[in-house]
């Protein structure tokens, strides 16, 4: 295998550079999600009911009313927890001992107060506008429960990518040590192995990742490890026909001659001949593994809520495809299709360009 030559080629390659670019762009996304996001609270959970299935490009005041009791802690990778209230405000006015206002979307047009004793001591009217009252823009506008769908539909992306990669690695790891195994040994050793795969092989993937997981339970990691152990036996069979050839060679038997252990030759001299093919069925499996955690996600046994998926946003936004606002489902689908369809492309490009024979 000639990488210098598969990477010349590929540079070559507009379908292969445009889907690596997008992969690389939903990766940095899915690593910085908090940072790019505008609404940088845990899960991007910030409800406002009284916002709820807004427009693009809604704009509205939040009022921050800050509670003695708040906690407010910051994370990287799991973003912000605050637990003062946030208040749509559709009309304020300054009291003499508080603040006058009126919730967005109340019918009964009253007005509120909350009391400058409220907000931290010697605090002025400037610095409570300044910190506590902003204008507020959802590009993508809001879902159901007035939360920021383009925040979600960012901090989404970390799923779609993290149950991509969990699960090639684990798909490589049980399929390499399973199928350099039957490949290389043979004997009943072989026939134990393949009549395990086969019996995996013959269920099918869906069913076998829905029962995974209600047997560990609906969760974010139960999720990856489910579809990343319903994977390996692709991976398991395409590295057994590779070993099982490979080991046929002359130079294999030379080394066997020479007094080469067996598993210096399997680990260095045969398995890196199935390095090409494994780095296409990869990019295959992170597409499937992105589409099998979508459909979990829309049936209700994926990532559980408040955690965002993308599939779980299909679901929980389905009914707006006949209600006016079919954005709210598009938009993720879109996200998927695109994702997977980089990945598809990019996987069968890598394919051509080690392929010997182009």
């Amino acid at each position: 295998m000639d990488l210098k030559r598969a990477l010349k080629l590929l540079k070559k390659d507009v379908w292969a550079l445009i889907s690596a670019a997008y992969i690389s762009l939903v990766i940095f996304i899915a690593v910085f999600a908090y940072q790019l996001s505008p609404d940088k609270t845990e899960n991007a959970n910030q409800m406002h009911l009284s916002i709820h299935s807004q427009e693009p490009g809604f704009t509205c005041l939040l009022l921050t009313i800050p509670r003695n009791n708040s906690i407010v802690s910051n994370s990287f990778f799991n973003g912000k927890i605050n637990t003062n209230d946030e208040v749509p405000v559709k009309e304020i006015s300054w009291g003499i001992d508080g603040i006058l206002f009126k919730r967005y979307g109340n019918a009964t047009d009253y007005y509120e107060k909350v009391s400058y004793k409220e907000f931290p001591i010697g605090i002025d009217k400037n610095e409570i506008e300044r910190k506590y009252l902003k204008k507020k823009t959802f590009i993508l506008g809001t879902d159901k429960f007035g939360r920021d769908f383009l925040s979600r539909l960012i901090i989404g992306s970390r799923v779609s990518i993290s149950i991509g990669f969990i699960a090639v690695i684990i798909s490589l790891v049980l399929g390499i040590f399973f199928g350099a195994v039957a490949g290389f040994y043979g004997g009943w050793l072989d026939k134990l192995i393949i009549g395990f795969i086969n019996i995996i092989w013959s269920v099918p993937t869906l069913l076998m990742v829905i029962a995974i997981t209600l047997a560990l339970g609906k969760g974010f990691w139960q999720v990856f490890v489910a579809v990343g152990i319903s994977m390996w036996v692709e991976v398991a069979r395409l590295v057994r026909g590779q070993v099982k050839s490979t080991k046929e060679e002359f130079y294999i038997k030379a080394g066997e001659v020479l007094g080469f252990s067996k598993r210096r030759l399997l680990i260095n001299h045969i398995l890196p001949t199935t390095i090409g093919p494994l780095i296409i069925i990869s990019a295959a499996n992170f597409a499937s593994a992105i589409l099998m955690e979508s459909g979990l996600g829309f049936l209700g046994i994926g990532a559980q809520p408040p955690t965002p998926t993308w599939g779980g946003m299909v679901k929980n936004n389905f009914n707006y495809l006949l209600l006016g606002k079919s954005y709210l489902t598009i938009l993720p689908g879109f996200a998927i299709m695109t994702l997977v369809l980089s990945f598809m492309t990019l996987g069968n490009r890598l394919r051509d360009a080690l392929d010997v024979k182009s």
